[in-house]
C-alpha cells in the first residue's frame, strides 16, 4: 500500500523560513518525480516545485529564488526549503508523484499519488 506523507508545516512570521518534507513508501519511486503544491481558501491546488527523476527542478514564479526542491532517493523522500516567507505563502501544501514531471504543472494536476498536506501559516 502506499503513503505519501508530509511534515514540517507550522506558523512563521514573515521572512521566515520552514523546511517540509515529503516520504513516499510502500513501492519504489526512484524514476518517478515529486513535486510540491498548495491550496488556499478561494483558491485551487497549485503548483509550487517540482523535481524530475534526474533531479531537473521547476519552480512557480512566485517562489523562484526563495524555494527550494531537493531529493534523496535513497529515502523516497523530497524536500521543500522555503525562505523569505510571505503572508500569501499561508496555505496547505500537498505533496505529489508521478511518473511524467509534466503532469506537475498541467492544469489538471493529476498526479497518481498525493499525500494528505501539511498546513503553512505566515503571519505577525
Amino acid at each position: 500500500q502506499v503513503q505519501v506523507v508530509e511534515s514540517g508545516g507550522g506558523l512563521v512570521n514573515p521572512g521566515g523560513s520552514l523546511r517540509l518534507s515529503c516520504t513516499a513508501s510502500g513501492r519504489t519511486f526512484s524514476a518517478y518525480a515529486m513535486g510540491w503544491f498548495r491550496q488556499t481558501p478561494g483558491k485551487g491546488r497549485e503548483f509550487v516545485a517540482a523535481i524530475s527523476w534526474t533531479s531537473t527542478t521547476t519552480y512557480a514564479d512566485s517562489v523562484k529564488g526563495r524555494f527550494t526542491i531537493s531529493r534523496d532517493k535513497a529515502k523516497s523522500t523530497a524536500y521543500l526549503q522555503m525562505d523569505s516567507l510571505k503572508p500569501e505563502d499561508t496555505g496547505i501544501y500537498y505533496c505529489g508523484l508521478d511518473r511524467y514531471v509534466a503532469s506537475m504543472t498541467s492544469p489538471s494536476l493529476l498526479l497518481e499519488y498525493w499525500g494528505q498536506g501539511t498546513l503553512v501559516a505566515v503571519s505577525p
